[in-house]
């Protein structure tokens, strides 16, 4: 099991050397402030090093601190993956037809019935919020245009 974890912490260690290499072909800063290599440059370096840390702690544990544990999830952990997968593919067949918000509205009200929440109120709340307000952010205020759909919602 601990080869596992290291294998695992290499491979992420690589990955945020690679998005760091990356994100020097785009400018660090820009006329309005943090231009588009500023986000990658520093996510890469935090990821880096958490799991440089995490490798170098799994490496000089004496003994295997998750004890029998297995990086596989168990059978409920595993529908719950698949459920979210699903949402997701779904979600993304979708998101061109119905656009940004109803799209999102969808996904965020029925994954967390899928995934057993049973408060309706927040459920709804968690929705409009998560759609219309993540919505009005990114196209109001950030100026990123977002796909409307069919319906122009």
């Amino acid at each position: 099991m601990k080869k596992a974890w290291q294998l695992t912490c290499l491979a992420f260690v690589a990955l945020a050397v690679y998005t760091l290499v990356l994100s020097f072909e785009y400018p660090y800063m820009d006329r309005l402030g943090p231009g588009p290599g500023f986000f990658p440059f520093w996510l890469s370096l935090i990821t880096g090093t958490l799991s440089l840390a995490l490798f170098l702690q799994t490496t000089l544990a004496k003994r295997a601190a998750h004890g029998s544990a297995t990086l596989l999830p168990d059978r409920l952990g595993a529908l719950r993956i698949m459920i979210i997968l699903v949402g997701l593919v779904g979600g993304l067949a979708i998101f061109e037809t119905l656009g940004f918000r109803i799209t999102l509205l969808l996904f965020l009200f029925f994954l967390p019935l899928a995934l057993g929440v049973r408060n309706w109120w927040f459920i709804l709340i968690f929705a409009l919020a998560g759609s219309f307000g993540v919505f009005h952010v990114f196209y109001y205020w950030l100026k990123l245009p977002l796909p409307m759909g069919h319906f122009g919602i």
